[in-house]
């Protein structure tokens, strides 16, 4: 079993700069890509940014330049810091992880829960 929580959403106002934290936990061998979804009300699950084991990392046109994402992979932990944020950037943020729970196991795919970001303008 393989658990992912998301941490660190909240109320930011437009401009500022929030972080946002998905901690993966349990049974895990391996984690290959970890990406942050965003889901606003109305409207469907856009991916904002993608995260390789090996260190690539792709952005939404709609967040470059604004927002990070890293990981540690030690703690089986990725971030994503939000900067300059948009009233549009207001949503839950979903955040995903390829996860090998042993050396012989397929990769799967985990969803946290999500965590929500408000803006206020």
């Amino acid at each position: 079993q393989v658990q992912l929580v998301e941490s660190g959403g909240g109320l930011v106002q437009a401009g500022g700069s929030l972080r946002l934290s998905c901690a993966a936990s349990g049974s895990i061998f391996s984690i290959n890509t970890m990406a942050w979804y965003r889901q606003a009300p109305g409207k469907e699950r856009e991916l904002v940014a993608t995260s390789t084991s090996g260190g690539s990392t792709n952005y939404a046109d709609s967040v470059k330049g604004r927002f990070t994402i890293s990981r540690d992979n030690a703690k089986n932990t990725m971030y994503l810091q939000m900067n300059s944020v948009k009233p549009e950037d207001a949503a839950v943020y979903l955040c995903n992880a390829a996860v090998k729970q042993k050396s012989y196991s397929p990769y799967r795919i985990y969803w946290g829960k999500g965590a929500l970001v408000t803006v206020s303008s």
